[in-house]
């Protein structure tokens, strides 16, 4: 074929300078060039018509576009959802051309601009208790289950000896951190005690810490019991409700200095799958979390501690799951690191026809692939070695690297 017509596939600005340097652009060229060759879609919700048509005029004036409702032009609706369509350098030039513009504008200039350094250089590290947890490469977190009732090993470490000989095994197989629970979320799981979730975790944390040179995290949605976790050695909270079933604690992780992991969810275990239709799914949950993190730093969590995790199976059906999977990418606009817990979880048997969620273990793989490819840093789950395994072979192919 004459000339050999191919096509490139360029996800980041880095990527396409590397290209550039292949066929020996000029230096000083390919800096103006590779901000071209990288292509963004921005989402703007509910932007007053006037406004929205200054961002037409203003992209289309830079060569791009942006999508916006019928009647807007006309003003005859009050408000679009706006689709902003460019180059990131084109998105960048936007942001210095609305410093001057009214109606919100120069704001959200502002954050545009934040939202594009976020893609451009997503989080290096997540800072925890008395710890910093480089990202420098795709990071497994074990799951340790101290309970009798989690959907894929109930049971199987309610035992504390058993948790402990499980806590070492998968730390053997190479797990960067693990995350201890005692209460399961399942679906319709029953509601946990206090005293009760104390005692199945505090006693485990507190040996594992005194052992392990891991990080370790307490999987609860309530305050005191992370308060005791952190004081029996746990350096991160994950709190699968987002701050939204105990308000106190946002400030236990203010005070602890703790990591804090922000899950979405939509309702209780036991309530979770009542209602599983969204309108604008990502949109959703993207914004809850955006809710979550402003609610953690308005307590005094500080920015570096907090991590997202789109709560796959949490209030979302098959279909909801795969679309979140699809479009985890859009997570990076919020600026903190993703924790993807995909294991061994309903939907994977539902597609693959398995009823057992120990069957699932190649179809949990696929989605830690995915998410390598798609900029996810921490994964949740069983089975360690191979989720490493895979997440080393698949950042190898992506241009990345996993020590």
């Amino acid at each position: 074929m004459i000339y050999s017509p191919r096509v490139l596939s360029l996800r980041t600005e880095a990527e396409a300078l590397a290209e550039l340097d292949r066929i020996k652009v000029d230096p000083e060229g390919g800096q103006r060039m590779a901000g071209k060759m990288v292509r963004r879609l921005v989402k703007l919700n509910q932007v007053p018509c006037k406004a929205a048509n200054i961002l037409k005029q203003e992209m289309l004036a830079l060569g791009g576009d942006a999508a916006v409702a019928r009647g807007s032009v006309a003003c005859s609706i009050p408000a679009t959802d706006v689709v902003l369509i460019g180059s990131a350098k084109k998105l960048r030039k936007l942001c210095q051309r609305l410093k001057t513009q009214p109606f919100g504008l120069k704001d959200l200039a502002e954050a545009l601009k934040q939202v594009l350094t976020y893609l451009d250089c997503p989080p290096s590290e997540l800072r925890g208790r008395d710890l910093c947890l480089k990202l420098d490469h795709p990071r497994i977190m074990g799951v340790l289950n101290i309970t009798p009732d989690s959907f894929s090993d109930g049971g199987c470490f309610f035992d504390r000896d058993a948790a402990l000989t499980q806590a070492r095994h998968l730390v053997e197989e190479g797990a960067d951190l693990l995350d201890i629970g005692g209460e399961s979320t399942r679906p319709c799981a029953a509601t946990v005690s206090l005293q009760e979730e104390l005692d199945r975790v505090v006693p485990v944390i507190e040996e594992l810490a005194a052992e392990l040179a891991v990080p370790l995290s307490v999987d609860t949605t309530k305050a005191e019991v992370a308060r005791e976790a952190l004081s029996a050695g746990a350096h991160f909270i994950n709190d699968i409700s987002g701050l939204t079933f105990d308000p106190a604690m946002a400030a236990v992780a203010a005070e602890t200095e703790a990591g804090l992991f922000l899950m979405h969810t939509r309702g209780r275990p036991d309530r979770m799958l009542d209602d599983t239709t969204y309108g604008d799914l990502v949109g959703e949950v993207t914004d809850t979390l955006s809710d979550s993190l402003a609610a953690a730093q308005a307590a005094g969590v500080s920015w570096e501690r907090l991590a997202v995790d789109p709560g796959i199976g949490f209030g979302k059906d098959t279909t909801g799951n795969l679309e979140l999977l699809r479009r985890i990418s859009e997570l990076h606009s919020l600026g903190r690191p993703i924790l993807l817990g995909t294991s061994r979880k309903r939907f994977i048997g539902a597609v693959l026809d398995q009823d057992n969620p120990l069957d699932r273990l190649n179809g949990t793989l696929a989605t830690v692939a995915h998410g390598v490819t798609q900029g996810v840093q921490i994964f949740r789950v069983h089975d360690v070695r191979a989720a490493r395994e895979v997440a080393t072979m698949t950042s190898a192919l992506v241009g990345k690297s996993l020590d």
